[in-house]
């Protein structure tokens, strides 16, 4: 079963078609309850909106981090965070907090999310189609080589300076923007799969065929 995570913020009904177009069969369900996320195959974790209502969502499900802790980190099964979604998964943002507060996220990557810092006429948020350049040899990730893929979001991750292995690929929006992250079973995403066309449904496939 492949669960996608509802925790009242995320583009769920582009996702779950997108999902389940690419699933061969193999039940997609996308759920708020933990116990769902323990039964899980694949997990996914997409998300709009800002790092901190997203955040607080999540962890107002009874048991969800606790699931995800579990499911992900102990028994290593195959995670996808898209957008906030991969936001999530470093240590804090920054989005309407001072630094010395900042919205906690789940801690799996040593990275802060911060304000895209562009220079005119860029404009913030970036919207629109990137061309990916790949940093790491993640069978998920790796043939998004020249890519375009469609981003939008107005915050980006900056990885600790001991964390740049986990950086899988970047683009460029008037400097290097982190889009996406890999380590072991966990990949995140900055940009929107369900919304990249054949490229984005590649990606989507790989994942559900994952087997790390």
């Amino acid at each position: 079963m492949i669960v996608i995570i509802d925790y009242g913020s995320g583009n769920l009904r582009s996702a779950e078609k997108a999902f389940a177009r690419q699933a061969q069969g193999r039940p997609v369900l996308v759920s708020g309850a933990a116990d769902d996320v323990r039964r899980a195959a694949h997990i996914v974790l997409p998300g709009v909106g800002a790092f901190g209502d997203c955040a607080q969502g999540l962890r107002a499900i009874d048991g969800m981090v606790e699931a995800l802790q579990e499911a992900v980190m102990d028994e290593g099964k195959p995670f996808l965070g898209i957008c906030v979604g991969m936001q999530l998964m470093c240590r804090h943002g920054l989005e309407r907090a001072p630094p010395e507060a900042p919205h906690l996220g789940l801690g799996w990557f040593d990275a802060e999310v911060r304000t895209l810092d562009v220079a005119v006429p860029l404009k913030v948020p970036h919207m629109g189609w990137n061309e990916i350049s790949i940093r790491q040899d993640q069978p998920v990730i790796g043939p998004l080589a020249g890519e375009d893929v469609y981003f939008v979001h107005g915050y980006g991750v900056v990885m600790d300076d001991g964390a740049q292995n986990d950086i899988a690929a970047i683009t460029d929006y008037g400097g290097v923007v982190t889009a996406a992250l890999a380590r072991d079973n966990i990949i995140g995403v900055q940009f929107h799969p369900e919304k990249s066309q054949a490229a984005g449904l590649g990606l989507i496939e790989r994942f559900l065929e994952w087997r790390p």
